[in-house]
Order: C-alpha cells, then sequence, then structure tokens
C-alpha cells in the first residue's frame, strides 16, 4: 500500500519513520518537517534523556561500564562511554540491551499520544532498522550521502580521526541496505535547499500540505 493510500485510510496518525547513516543528514531533514508544523519525536533526544542523573537507566550502564564513564555532576560522559563501546560489537550490543526497554517504551508512547490527533508523526531514530522500530512505522523515509561525503561530515562534525569516523560508520548498517529497505529516499548530497525541495515534494505529493 502506498503512503497516500495509507494516509487516506487513517482519520489521523501518519507515522513516519525518519533515519539515515550517522551525518547524513537526517537530523537537517527533520527540521525541515518541524518547520511545516509537524510533530517530532527524536530518539537521540529520548536517550540522552533515558540516562540523565539519577535514572535507573544510568544506574545500569555504570554497573557494566564503570564509575569513570561519568561526569564530576554525575552526568554521562559521552564521550568515554563512546571510547568504550564503538570499537567492540559486544559492548555495544550489552549498551544496547541495557537501554533498549527505556528508549523503545518512551518512543511507543510517544507514538501513540500524538498520532491520535496530528495528520502526520515524524520519528527520527538513527538505529531504526537495527532496532526494528519500523515495525511502528506506517513508512521509512532514509536520507543517505556517497561514503566520501558521509565520512567527512561526520569527521567535521564530532572532530574524529578517520579511523574513529570509520569506526562509527561500521557500527550502523550500511547505507546501501538502509536505502533498499526504505519506503522513500532523500538524497542529501547537494544543498541544504535541494533537500528541502524533496521533502516538501513529497509532501505535497501525499497532501500533507
Amino acid at each position: 500500500m502506498s503512503e497516500l493510500s495509507k494516509a487516506e485510510n487513517r482519520k489521523v496518525g501518519f507515522v513516519l519513520g525518519l533515519t539515515g547513516g550517522i551525518a547524513t543528514g537526517k537530523s537537517t531533514a527533520a527540521k525541515v518537517f518541524q518547520s511545516h508544523g509537524f510533530p517530532l519525536i527524536d530518539g537521540d533526544v529520548i536517550a540522552r534523556e533515558t540516562v540523565e542523573p539519577g535514572t535507573l537507566a544510568l544506574r545500569k550502564v555504570v554497573s557494566v561500564f564503570g564509575q569513570e564513564i561519568l561526569q564530576s555532576n554525575g552526568q554521562l560522559d559521552r564521550g568515554k562511554l563512546g571510547m568504550i563501546v564503538f570499537p567492540s560489537k559486544e559492548k555495544r550490543q550489552k549498551l544496547d540491551q541495557l537501554l533498549d526497554p527505556f528508549i523503545r517504551k518512551a518512543i511507543k508512547d510517544q507514538i501513540a499520544s500524538l498520532s491520535s490527533n496530528h495528520p502526520l508523526v515524524i520519528v527520527d531514530i538513527p538505529l531504526l532498522y537495527e532496532g526494528h522500530y519500523d515495525h511502528y512505522m506506517d513508512a521509512v523515509a532514509v536520507v543517505y550521502t556517497t561514503p566520501d561525503i558521509q565520512l567527512r561530515r561526520l569527521m567535521k562534525r564530532n572532530q574524529l580521526t578517520l579511523e574513529q569516523a570509520q569506526q562509527r560508520i561500521r557500527s550502523q548498517l550500511p547505507i546501501e541496505e538502509k536505502k533498499q529497505r526504505a519506503d522513500i529516499l532523500f538524497d542529501n548530497n547537494g544543498t541544504k535547499e535541494e533537500l528541502v525541495e524533496q521533502i516538501e515534494n513529497w509532501l505535497l505529493a501525499n497532501r500533507f500540505l
């Protein structure tokens, strides 16, 4: 069933998953949808809130990875945690197992709440396919770039070495696999204006604008 026909068959609440590779432009795309008034569920924000000081999730993470991943103020030091987990598939999987129940519940609760009274809800989740969140979506859009552009943007944005950037990219599903599984593709190899135009054309074609 096409996105349009699914949207017509539901009075409200078409849920669009938004994903891509790290540094391919998901957040930029999400802001375009937000600029047109569509609510955004941000998986990164939920993940950060999940490990705020005093939360059960943070206590579980510290019990596994040690006190050294905490800053002096009790906040999670994401840089230190990243240095521990990104080189190790086993440690990444352990971290995911610890946090997934908390993050998944929050995302599902927000989808249920927002989709009850909005025609279109955007769910921005970096590891959407890896976490099988596509099962909660009516369609999934993938924002993509070429590998070279992705690598350059990631190194510049996060101030990473080549090796560090490559590790983070390898920790996710290959972007080509995500593209093959996607319902909608947004090409972000060009300018921001070109990305905006693609998204607005999709919104118009599906009568959300």
